[in-house]
């Protein structure tokens, strides 16, 4: 049993470097658009006979065959169909700030919200200061004497 495992051993270490690097048929496949128009991955498309996954997938066959990674064989792909045949848009140019942007209109929309609330709050607290009311027997004006006058005949 011992011999066994180093026997597993020594042959998983004598390994080619690539095959760390190499990635599985359904990884890719996931990883690229259906360009048939149904919106899923190369993968999960439903289409039987589908004029876009099948030979999709041969080109995958193909790029594995020779030997190459994931990140070089998703970039030969993004240069010969663009970059909407990847299933993840890139991080780079335009698409990091469609990356970022929710994440930041979220956290300025938060920060609205808290202002907003603790304005609220601050003027709720605060009693509204009396109104200036003048005593009942305060000396009274020359114009509010007039105009008692004159509502008295306007009355009368």
């Amino acid at each position: 049993m011992t011999s066994a495992l180093v026997a597993l051993l020594v042959v998983l270490l004598q390994a080619p470097a690539w095959a760390a690097d190499q990635p599985s048929f359904q990884e890719l496949e996931e990883s690229l658009t259906c360009q048939c128009g149904c919106g899923l991955t190369v993968h999960a498309c439903n289409h039987l006979q589908c004029p876009s996954a099948l030979p999709l997938r041969q080109e995958i066959r193909q790029q594995m065959a020779a030997g190459l990674g994931k990140g070089e064989i998703l970039t030969y792909f993004q240069q010969k169909y663009g970059e909407k045949i990847l299933s993840a848009p890139t991080t780079s140019g335009l698409n990091l700030v469609a990356w970022t942007m929710p994440f930041v209109i979220l956290l300025i929309g938060t920060g609205v919200v808290v202002l907003t609330l603790r304005r609220w709050r601050r003027g709720a607290a605060r009693p509204a200061p009396p109104a200036a009311v003048p005593p009942p027997h305060a000396p009274r004006s020359e114009l509010e004497r007039q105009l008692d006058r004159e509502l008295d005949r306007f009355d009368g």
